[in-house]
């Protein structure tokens, strides 16, 4: 497969993964799927791991990995090879661009699971608050002690975990095929779109 043609289909794997992280960082705002007041949202939410890092930042290697495989940069005095040199080049800086906002996202949720979700706890049997009962990450194996421990929003705890866990799992495979196209572009910088064939073919 040509470099082109292989970067489109990275670009077409990148732009559902967006999707799904910025949809799920919405809905971390609605903790257990019930509207709370903004200071009762989980601090690591207000870091738009999701929309910025796994979303907004990713739109521009996916628009660029889209587009490579047509893009010949105007060619390069009148050589087109030399332009799609150049732009599978330039698509290495875009993929690293989508390695840093993927990264951003996978320590915000790494940091958002490791520490809980904000809930209503109880102290004493007496007094009620809001505050983070699991702040050192023991309770990822004590699951009966959601409940007890977090009281409202219900579910809480379980809806904090999965959709951080569904942040940090697509925030490692777009690092992941972010990484890959900065080889692809390497590849397709020094023998151009494709390997072993004419440059400019398909």
């Amino acid at each position: 497969m040509c470099s082109g043609s292989f970067a489109k289909c990275l670009g077409i794997s990148l732009i559902p993964l967006s999707i799904v992280c910025v949809l799920c960082n919405i809905l971390l705002f609605f903790p257990g799927g019930n509207p709370v007041e903004s200071e009762h949202i989980t601090d690591q939410v207000w870091y738009f791991g999701g929309i910025l890092g796994s979303g907004v930042l990713m739109i521009f290697p996916a628009l660029v990995f889209l587009g490579l495989k047509n893009n010949d940069c105007c060619g390069c005095c009148g050589n087109e090879s030399c332009g799609r040199r150049f732009a599978m080049l330039s698509s290495i800086l875009f993929a690293a661009v989508g390695v840093a906002g993927a990264g951003y996202s996978v320590i915000v949720s790494a940091v958002a699971i490791n520490h809980g979700p904000e809930c209503v706890v109880n102290i004493n049997n007496t007094v009620k608050h809001w505050g983070y009962p699991f702040s050192n990450g023991d309770y990822l194996s004590d699951k009966d002690s959601w409940p007890t421990k977090c009281l409202e929003p219900t579910g809480v705890v379980s809806w904090h975990l999965s959709l951080f866990s569904v942040l940090l799992v697509m925030g490692l495979i777009q690092m992941a095929l972010c990484a890959v196209q900065v080889v692809n572009g390497l590849l397709g910088c020094l023998c151009g779109d494709c390997c072993g064939g004419s440059d400019g073919s398909v």
